[in-house]
């Protein structure tokens, strides 16, 4: 197994960090955010692994054309 995907992260979040710290963000504010969104993703992640399994468990039901503005005609 090969690391290129941790390389390909690195570059992905060097390249985050520099375009929030072009726009005026403090390096050291744009890392503690990246690390409070890390620690909230793992915590969705431990209350739902697989949240897209979710979504194809759910019936999707079909709009009403029942509301004021609905043409009736």
């Amino acid at each position: 197994m090969t690391n290129d995907w941790r390389a390909e992260l690195r570059l992905a979040l060097e390249e985050l960090v520099d375009a929030a710290v072009v726009v005026g963000a403090r390096q050291q504010d744009v890392y503690a955010a990246i690390l409070d969104e890390i620690g909230q993703l793992r915590l969705a992640y431990q209350r739902d692994p697989d949240p897209a399994d979710d979504v194809s468990e759910q019936v999707i039901e079909e709009p009403a054309n029942d509301w004021p503005a609905a043409d009736k005609g």
